[in-house]
């Protein structure tokens, strides 16, 4: 099945640098709020399993609203679906500083399900960016605008510390200032989608490909999501490697500060661990998408493999006070995700027409996020039943049977 049959449009490029932006300012409040809210929600309640409840809170959040800005983008288009989406992060940001200034882990928990609205609408641009790409590019578009969190998501944890000053300055509990820029970031990046994204990159690509979303917003029948996936081995693989290197970063990732926190580790040394991790993450998304477009995708996902099995062996090495080996241990964790996000999303958006492609990006995306609720829920439960060294044995024993059998199955394409 090939991708989209019409050449890079005109307005490609201005397009991907709105998106870049909105992603730049998502990826600072989505980041921050990563590397916070476990440590800030296990000292509210003294209890590491509410930590994991944290991540897995913003998790759900993102599942939730991958499938409302899906239904959004399929009817309206990607400009009304990253708005909202960036709305609905907003109100929680905001919730999340009242949380914690009163104390409230019931209110910062679900303020936080609010926030995980800033992580698919950074999910869902990165699709947006494939809209109007030329099809032998797609990889490499969809991959910067996932790099372009990077600098934002490198930011923000970094700024953990000068936040808690300014929230006590304004009278403030200290660890409601990281919130406080989640809010303003959020606000802006809604903004900056709400007048950058004309015209529509969805919308257009469905006019060029001869289906314009109908004036009414009503859904034309298609094809289940299901019955889709099933009829392509390789979306089918790209799906399994997103969800697959999803939970596994979620579980190790929500876990690293509390087992930091254990070996009395300092909030501006988490923060930069996290920070380290984040940037692996997104700052080589540029060369997954580039091996992408030039191997195959098939050959990115069989690399995340290989790198998520290593990170989790490194992390379940790790003492609470072994700062290096988990900041190498997180960087590699961040370099499989990237490697299965990128390689995932390129095989599944090639392998699957304009017209079905919210549905099943979307469908891709809740299951990913759930996937990921579900890792923070077990990984919580792990450490505190167990160690945060069995949860890292756990996901390396995990992850290899499970991806490879589903790449086995995509034939390699030929280096061309």
């Amino acid at each position: 099945m090939t991708a989209t049959p019409h050449l890079q449009d005109p307005a490609q490029r201005r397009l991907l640098v709105v998106l870049a932006t909105g992603q730049v300012l998502g990826g600072t409040a989505v980041a921050t709020s990563i590397a916070v809210s476990p440590l800030v929600a296990a000292r509210l309640t003294g209890s590491p399993t509410v930590g994991g409840l944290a991540s897995t809170a913003i998790v759900l959040g993102a599942a939730g609203a991958a499938a409302v800005v899906a239904r959004i983008a399929r009817r309206r288009g990607r400009r009304p679906a990253l708005t909202g989406g960036y709305l609905i992060a907003l109100v929680g940001a905001i919730g999340a500083v009242i949380g914690t200034a009163a104390g409230a882990a019931p209110v910062l928990l679900v303020s936080l399900v609010l926030m995980g609205s800033g992580t698919a609408v950074g999910l869902a641009a990165r699709y947006a960016a494939t809209d109007l790409a030329a099809p032998d590019r797609a990889g490499r578009a969809l991959a910067l605008v996932v790099w372009a969190t990077t600098v934002g998501a490198v930011a923000g944890p970094n700024l953990l510390g000068p936040l808690q000053d300014v929230a006590a300055g304004l009278g403030l509990e200290p660890a409601a200032g990281p919130y406080l820029l989640c809010a303003a970031a959020f606000g802006c990046a809604l903004l900056v989608s709400w007048a950058g994204l004309r015209p529509d990159p969805l919308t257009r690509a469905r006019e060029l490909a001869g289906d314009p979303v109908p004036e009414d917003g009503r859904d034309r029948p298609s094809t289940p999501v299901r019955t889709v996936l099933r009829g392509s081995r390789p979306a089918l693989a790209g799906a399994a490697g997103i969800v697959l290197g999803h939970a596994v970063m979620v579980g190790l990732m929500s876990m690293t500060p509390v087992h930091m926190d254990h070996g009395g580790a300092a909030l501006s040394v988490v923060g930069f661990v996290i920070s380290m991790h984040i940037a692996g993450m997104y700052a080589l998304s540029p060369v997954f998408g580039w091996l992408a477009d030039r191997f195959g995708a098939a050959a990115v996902l069989a690399g995340a493999t290989v790198t998520l099995v290593a990170a989790a062996a490194l992390c379940a090495s790790a003492a609470p006070t072994a700062t290096g080996v988990l900041t190498a241990g997180l960087v590699l964790l961040g370099l499989g995700w990237s490697a299965a996000l990128v390689g995932g999303s390129a095989l599944l958006t090639s392998a699957v027409p304009v017209t079905d492609r919210p549905r099943v990006q979307g469908s891709v995306d809740v299951a990913m996020n759930l996937a990921g609720a579900a890792a923070g829920l077990v990984a919580g439960a792990v450490v505190t039943v167990a160690s945060y060294s069995v949860l890292g044995i756990l996901a390396a024993l995990l992850t290899v049977p499970f991806l490879l059998v589903v790449l086995r199955a995509v034939p390699r394409p030929a280096a061309g």
